[in-house]
């Protein structure tokens, strides 16, 4: 199937939905709309994605490439080859397959008695041997990289000239805590200096080194840069065919289970049928499942995405719904109530909201209920956590009716509860299927720190992305512009300091991350760190949401739809 032409074919084919109500036998009334665009991923098209993938004869070769791999690992004895394969395994999308050998080969690194003066090393190695710790949760310091840099702290262009050891401190660097002054100058030095050299480099290297200057592998969607690393694999002569392989039949047994996934929601969708009543808001359901494959890509988390998809779609609308301050307050009450009669004087289409949202929170808290037997009242948890969203997003609504431009922290502190996270952090925590006890309802309440650092990483990159589109429509004023107003600086100055925000607050997740090593906390950590790298992701090129036919267009095909050939 030649997918392009058939969403092309579909784009010309968009229907002009007429608004109409049979729940509420009204006519929703014109009102403010932000002019989306129409739903480019058809039902029809959904509904035809068939995979061969998941079939026996594909598990079975994926198991005996599996024991194959497994002989690569005894096979790594010295500590880079044990130190690179961990990082093909990581970068390929095979750690999940390869847990217990990757802790046993790391294990081994951090206890070698074997290992050189830092003085006789070389950049490369170090750089690795800091990442990949760290990232698995050991314990590594900053300073053996004082071998590279002189009694000022500045690194040395002598020490440091391979490309591929540059690459490893970037990368490195952004992995940083609070603190570590060390990795402010390894930043500041390995990007000028790759940057500097990038004419220079052949064809691959620069890849990899744009690929890189483009958005660091640690703010990156793990899952979502397993293609390109196979691509850039397979022109790299020391890396085995066999790893090659299962990268790419693994990638292709995952996308089967989420073709399925995406089909199942689909129909769901399409049954709902809001947007026969709603079409002045965003219909994004592809879009919403992407973001919940970023956040658990794993076959085991089928409910999870479907649950997840839901929220964000619903998160979508709610943000969409514009009217009058009487209104929207009948509306947030009749939320933080969960109470329908509440809603019996507003206009249709906040009817059809509101009624959409009882029924969808309300099936999802007993499907929790059911499917986990926990002695924990979901739909409480969950009720919060709405009342809490659309109260943030109705004080935006009055900041807006009044011309009012609150202080850049006035605006993240609200951004807190409106950007949607702790919605998604409360479902993710109630609906993960891990082995989860009681004690996990006050796990948002201790990470707190965690859930509002992800929170305004999800602002300040949504505005990053969408505030020239928002300014033009007169919607609440972005991070951006409240900083502009606040201190009287240009744009482009607003938008500088809004990314060194960014920087700094990755580190302080960073630190969190690290500090919450209990398998208890583990999936709740994962999933809500993951929300930041979506959000870097959505939001990298413009607004991923609001334009459906560019980069986000290229990730669903590349991610979700077009698996790999294999021979």
């Amino acid at each position: 199937m030649d997918y392009n032409n058939q969403l092309q074919a579909d784009q010309k084919q968009v229907q002009s939905y007429q608004i109409k109500s049979e729940a509420f036998d009204v006519m929703i009334q014109q009102r403010r709309s932000a002019n989306y665009k129409p739903n480019i991923w058809k039902y029809d098209f959904l509904q035809s994605l068939r995979s061969k993938y998941d079939g026996e004869e594909y598990k079975r070769r994926t198991e005996k490439l599996r024991e194959n791999v497994k002989d690569m690992f005894v096979e790594a004895v010295k500590e880079l080859a044990k130190l690179e394969l961990i990082d093909m395994i990581r970068k390929l999308g095979l750690e999940d397959l390869f847990q217990e050998e990757t802790q046993k080969a790391l294990q081994a690194v951090a206890s070698s008695e074997n290992r050189k003066n830092s003085e006789e090393e070389n950049l490369y190695i170090t750089a690795l041997r800091f990442r990949l710790p760290r990232l698995h949760g050991y314990e590594v310091s900053q300073d053996m990289f004082n071998a590279f840099s002189d009694e000022k702290g500045i690194f040395s262009v002598s020490k440091c000239t391979e490309i591929k050891a540059l690459l490893e401190l970037f990368e490195a660097s952004y992995l940083a805590f609070e603190g570590e002054n060390v990795f402010d100058e390894a930043k500041a030095f390995s990007t000028e200096t790759l940057g500097s050299l990038y004419s220079t480099l052949d064809t691959n290297l620069a890849k990899q080194v744009a690929h890189a200057l483009e958005l660091l592998t640690h703010w990156r969607v793990q899952w979502f840069d397993v293609k390109w690393h196979i691509t850039m694999y397979e022109n790299n002569k020391n890396v085995h065919k066999i790893l090659l392989e299962l990268a790419k039949l693994n990638f292709n047994t995952v996308q089967a289970t989420l073709q399925k996934d995406l089909s199942e929601i689909s129909r769901w969708w399409r049954n709902l049928g809001l947007m026969e009543h709603l079409n002045f808001t965003r219909d994004r359901l592809a879009e919403s499942f992407l973001c919940a494959v970023g956040l658990a890509y794993g076959p085991q988390y089928s409910y999870f995405r479907k649950c997840l998809t839901k929220i964000t779609t619903m998160i979508l609308i709610i943000d969409d719904v514009y009217g009058s301050l009487e209104e929207l307050e009948q509306f947030t009450n009749a939320v933080d109530r969960w109470n329908s009669s509440k809603i019996q004087q507003l206009p249709g289409c906040m009817k059809i909201c509101f009624q959409a949202l009882y029924d969808i929170i309300n099936e999802i808290a007993y499907d929790i209920q059911e499917l986990n037997g926990w002695n924990v009242h979901a739909l409480l948890h969950l009720r919060k956590a709405w009342a809490g969203f659309c109260e943030a997003l109705f004080l935006e609504a009055k900041w807006y009716n009044e011309g009012y431009t609150p202080s850049l922290q006035k605006n993240l502190s609200n951004a807190l509860i409106s950007s949607g996270v702790i919605v998604i952090s409360v479902h993710s925590m109630l609906s993960m299927g891990s082995d989860i006890v009681d004690e996990m309802v006050s796990v948002l309440g201790k990470n707190q720190d965690l859930v509002y650092n992800i929170s305004v990483i999800t602002r300040l990159c949504n505005d990053l992305g969408t505030s020239v589109a928002e300014k033009e429509r007169g919607d609440v004023p972005s991070s951006i512009l409240c900083y502009m107003r606040e201190v009287n600086v240009s744009e482009e100055k607003a938008q500088e300091h809004i990314k060194e925000m960014i920087t700094t607050i990755w580190k302080k997740i960073n630190g969190q991350c690290f500090s919450a090593q209990s398998p208890l906390l583990q999936p709740f950590v994962k999933v809500t760190t993951n929300v930041a790298r979506m959000v870097h992701c959505l939001y990298q090129f413009g607004d991923g949401f609001g334009n459906q036919d560019r980069e986000t267009r290229r990730d669903i095909l590349s991610r979700l739809i077009e698996p790999f050939k294999l021979d």
